[in-house]
């Protein structure tokens, strides 16, 4: 029997994935028998680094992070997850390979966890639900991964904040300062100097 908060999360996580394509009843029937509410506390691992993940997430409230850590112990912050959102490692569950990358909850956050096994299944059985898929990756994953890439390496680090925080105006008010710098390749040093600079530059 599902909770209030259960019934609020599915609602939300419909109504997302509606955004890229809109899914049947008997599609979104079986989706929700594969969706688990889970409650994670402040710095609790979602998915570990070096673990084979056997699903993915929605993000109902709160706000994650997917990261890697290199030989020296510096992290990279990849890509940060607010509500709507879905984190997860979705090369290493393509693969059924261990995680490249850890996601961690920055807030106390609520998530759905989705499991990946059945819902590829639903995925070559509903061709709503492949298409709402291949939306989604075009968006996420082949528009929006292009130019990041070509940013990190052709603009410089004040422009790139600047494209941050225009893209992400929410998330920059929500973040740690020192989690953006390493969003985006620069030390919390650098990145302080740069918004000093924007608060006294002339308007």
């Amino acid at each position: 029997m599902k909770t209030n908060l259960q019934t609020l999360a599915l609602a939300a996580l419909k109504a997302a994935m509606s955004d890229y394509y809109p899914l049947q009843p008997e599609t979104w029937q079986g989706l929700q028998a594969i969706c688990h509410l889970r409650s994670l506390d402040q710095g609790q691992i979602l998915y570990p680094v070096g673990a084979a993940p056997t699903g993915f997430a929605f993000v109902y409230q709160g706000l994650l992070r997917n990261y890697t850590t290199d030989e020296k112990g510096h992290e990279y912050n990849k890509m940060f997850f607010d509500e709507g959102t879905f984190p997860g490692s979705m090369a290493a569950l393509l693969r059924e390979t261990p995680s490249l990358f850890t996601v961690e909850a920055l807030e106390p956050s609520l998530v759905l966890e989705i499991e990946f096994k059945p819902f590829r299944k639903l995925l070559h059985e509903h061709h709503d639900l492949a298409l709402f898929q291949v939306h989604y990756l075009e968006k996420n994953w082949l528009l929006a991964k292009e130019p990041r890439e070509v940013a990190l390496v052709q603009q410089s680090a004040r422009l790139r904040y600047e494209k941050f925080i225009e893209d992400y105006p929410a998330l920059a008010r929500r973040l740690p300062q020192y989690l953006i710098a390493s969003h985006l390749g620069i030390t919390p040093t650098q990145l302080s100097r740069i918004k000093k600079n924007l608060l006294n530059q002339p308007m």
